[in-house]
């Protein structure tokens, strides 16, 4: 079964996000992270590295504003 961990990166500002995204993601090599945001800028930011690094990316609105961005290889 592939691994699937959540990161939560609400309140970090930039380049933080990014950062410790980056980070799991060579933890994890394959699965599923889901990621936690609060910023447009946080969200474009991971979405452009996942996406360099060969993750697919969906996103999903949470009801307290924040977004879910689901990264999967």
């Amino acid at each position: 079964m592939p691994d699937t961990r959540q990161l939560d990166v609400r309140g970090l500002s930039c380049p933080e996000p990014v950062l410790r995204t980056t980070e799991v993601l060579r933890q994890l090599v394959a699965g599923t992270l889901e990621v936690l945001v609060d910023s447009e800028t946080a969200r474009d930011n991971v979405t452009r590295s996942a996406e360099r690094a060969g993750w697919g990316i969906t996103a999903q609105d949470e009801p307290d504003g924040s977004l879910r961005l689901i990264l999967r290889k």
